[in-house]
């Protein structure tokens, strides 16, 4: 077991209106397990299930006090941002990880806030996790831990076992744009995430046994089958404080993408399909390979639904987008750099009682929120020294291309290969002038 020692069990922790189960879960003493979000599509690090309406996620000061720091125009794209919890994790004697959250509390000689990012990530382990292989635990356990908890010594392979999953079958489209023959019950990218997490976490052990994590709200828990973009967004992706190597590696990234000609670039993707009823996923890599016209039909292929493309869905999507460009238009400094764009929808499309009532359908439910904002800037944020005039000028731009290609999907005999169907390139911004 490893006790979180600066915190009480079951007290909210201060400052925290929203309890959410805090002192009430399964892990004992007042903590709550967690497991991997089934439904991440992208990112590099494991979104943690902490309750139906909770996620949670390694905390990055920078991303902690910018959700803290919000204007509140913003707030309606944005998850509602819940607070902190204090994550341990321990073996059980079946040799898996446990993660279990715990309320947080302010205590003298143990703020990690402070800590590097590059130490953030040790990020999410899933209350049942990953077996581990004997020859990577012989360095990481000492003869003295005594602790059947923690003793994994003689744990073998991989494996993880969620205990959350989804009822809906998920399949990975493969780099040929054929079907994968694995079908299973979560993301397979939020499996990729959460193993290479518990890695890095198992890795860091001997050094630290707690971990803040942000609460957020999880913005589709009102979806029965959520279709999920995840989209990078600007032109730009590294952040005023990134070495030069980094910031080399994340311009050619931009450079080689959608990223430079559209501001815009696909990191990931699920969307259910009515004919088979499972999801089927792309991950970023797939993203960083579309030409323009491969972007173009990448959006196609999110609102096509198996049997039709989602019509219906263009008016609501596109006024969430037109109106989230006119609140970051008024931003002034603001930088979003390596930030991410969610698009949501109900996969699940409204069913009329009879064929008279078919106009009288409730309208389809859409959602766009911005997430990930550890490398974003605006004047007066902590102490920074890079000042940025005027809006972020690449995520608008980011936002100008996909209202066009969204109007372009939308017109009545358009088709993925036609020429309107995308922004003309004249309007395309030179990327040096959209940082």
């Amino acid at each position: 077991m490893c006790p979180p020692h600066s915190m009480e069990a079951g007290k909210p922790s201060t400052g925290q209106g929203q309890g959410q189960g805090l002192g009430q879960g399964q892990g004992g003493r007042g903590g709550v397990p967690l497991e991997p979000f089934v439904h991440q599509v992208g990112g590099h690090t494991s979104m943690m299930r902490y309750d139906d309406h909770t996620v949670c996620k390694p905390l990055i000061p920078r991303e902690q006090r910018f959700y803290e720091s919000l204007p509140p125009e913003m707030k309606e794209f944005t998850p509602e941002y819940k607070g902190v919890v204090l994550v341990c994790f321990e073996g059980d004697l079946d040799g898996y990880i446990n993660l279990v959250a715990y309320p947080y509390v302010e205590s003298e000689g143990l703020d990690h806030e402070e800590l590097p990012e590059r130490d953030q990530p040790r990020r999410k382990h899933s209350r049942r996790s990953l077996h581990r292989s004997s020859s990577e635990h012989k360095e990481e356990r000492t003869a003295h831990e005594s602790d059947s908890a923690e003793n994994l010594q003689e744990l073998k392979s991989p494996r993880l076992e969620l205990q959350i999953h989804s009822d809906v079958p998920f399949q990975m489209l493969d780099g040929n744009s054929g079907l994968s023959s694995e079908k299973i019950s979560h993301n397979p990218w939020s499996l990729r995430c959460h193993k290479q997490q518990l890695s890095r976490m198992r890795s860091e052990s001997k050094e630290r046994k707690l971990y803040k994590f942000l609460l957020l709200e999880n913005v589709v828990h009102h979806f029965i089958y959520p279709c999920i973009l995840d989209l990078k967004m600007g032109t730009r992706q590294h952040g005023d404080d990134a070495s030069e190597e980094k910031a080399a590696r994340q311009m050619k990234k931009c450079e080689q993408s959608t990223s430079a000609t559209l501001g815009v670039r696909v990191c990931g993707m699920q969307v259910y399909q009515m004919d088979t009823g499972h999801y089927l996923c792309r991950n970023k890599y797939y993203g960083r390979g579309l030409s323009i016209e491969g972007f173009r039909h990448a959006l196609y292929q999110f609102m096509h639904n198996g049997t039709q493309l989602r019509r219906d869905l263009l008016e609501p999507m596109l006024g969430k987008l037109r109106s989230l460009k006119a609140v970051l238009e008024k931003q002034a400094s603001y930088r979003f750099y390596s930030s991410s764009l969610l698009i949501i929808y109900e996969g699940k499309e409204p069913e009329a009682e009879s064929w008279q009532n078919r106009w009288n359908l409730p309208p389809p439910s859409v959602d766009v929120r911005m997430i990930d904002f550890a490398h974003s800037t605006f004047k007066g944020f902590r102490d920074d020294q890079t000042v940025h005039d005027g809006p972020d000028r690449g995520y608008v731009f980011g936002l100008e291309s996909l209202i066009r290609i969204l109007e372009g999907i939308g017109g009545e005999h358009q088709q993925p290969g036609d020429s309107s169907f995308c922004p003309p390139m004249s309007s395309a911004l030179n990327p040096t002038e959209l940082k």
